[in-house]
């Protein structure tokens, strides 16, 4: 009986991680458009539309948050993606003081 529960267990594990391997952008960090993201200012957050363009090199790239489950600043790449997602996303904990502005200590300085 304990082996079956172990069996299960092991295999739901394997199925979680399995599944998040394999969604869309599960390598954001070795993603080009990550470093462009970057440049994005809060004020831009709220406009993110499916692409922009990128100031430096004027060339489109496309747009990639989406809520998806993270929370915290040590699972974001950039102050503008903590943005977007304490404001479009449930259950956040990126604002310790409540003013708005996310990881203030880690990205958006």
């Amino acid at each position: 009986m304990m082996k079956r529960i172990v069996s299960v267990i092991v295999l739901l594990i394997v199925a979680f991680y399995s599944y998040e391997y394999f969604q869309p952008n599960h390598n954001l960090k070795n993603n080009a458009s990550v470093n462009a993201l970057s440049t994005l200012t809060l004020d831009d957050v709220d406009n993110i539309a499916p692409t922009y363009v990128d100031n430096e090199s004027a060339q489109p790239v496309a747009a990639s948050f989406f809520c998806d489950g993270r929370q915290h600043c040590s699972q974001m790449t950039s102050c503008a993606e903590a943005t977007y997602f304490i404001r479009h996303c449930p259950n956040t904990q990126m604002d310790g003081n409540q003013d708005g502005v996310p990881c203030e200590q880690q990205w958006c300085h």
